[in-house]
């Protein structure tokens, strides 16, 4: 009798044990699933996006957002520069996206002939760079500036350029530190 009863009590244990073993496989594969394909952390490099994000920053990016649209005017984007070992992310806000002519005019945004109405607090820029002169942008191409216009490398210089779709990592939408907030909800005008 004594062996009979501690049979079905290592099984039990056996059978509980192997459930526990298989849920937590469950949650480390669906943990790197959406670590992978779905949501990336990153750190702001740079004081290119000051007023918006500073250096030091810890961001999310939904590298889903972009699967079923484009990106669109004013998102704030994390995209890949560079192609060897030295690449790295960099964090720029979406101004002209494919087809559009953008130009630097007397220090502001100028988008098919139009001045652009900035969503953020920002000043005019001293160095229009490449928009200079007109800037079409082709099929994939997306003009992108940093919100700390006087202070960033953005698609103005040829090292940066228009940036292509296919190097879009994903779409910065939430600042995890210092202070938790939606990115779209920082440094935009009052309205």
């Amino acid at each position: 009798m004594y062996l009979y009863d501690k049979t079905p009590k290592i099984v039990i244990w056996l059978k509980k044990a192997g459930k526990l073993l298989l849920e937590s496989l469950a949650v480390v594969f669906f943990a790197w699933l959406i670590t992978r394909y779905a949501v990336e952390k990153t750190v702001m490099v740079g004081d290119s996006m000051s007023g918006t994000l500073n250096n030091g920053d810890v961001i999310l990016i939904n590298k889903l957002s972009y699967l079923r649209h484009a990106p669109k005017r004013n998102d704030v984007i994390v995209f890949n520069q560079g192609s060897n070992e030295h690449s790295y992310n960099n964090v720029k806000r979406v101004i002209g996206i494919p087809g559009d002519t953008v130009e630097i005019i007397n220090g502001w945004v100028y988008i098919n002939g139009e001045k652009f109405e900035e969503v953020i607090n920002t000043e005019a820029m001293r160095i229009p760079g490449l928009a200079e002169l007109p800037m079409m942008l082709e099929d994939n191409e997306y003009f992108v500036l940093g919100d700390n216009r006087n202070s960033s490398e953005d698609s103005r210089f040829s090292n940066i350029g228009p940036v292509v779709r296919e190097d879009i990592i994903g779409k910065a939408f939430f600042r995890i530190s210092p202070e938790p907030a939606l990115i779209k909800k920082i440094n935009t005008k009052d309205r």
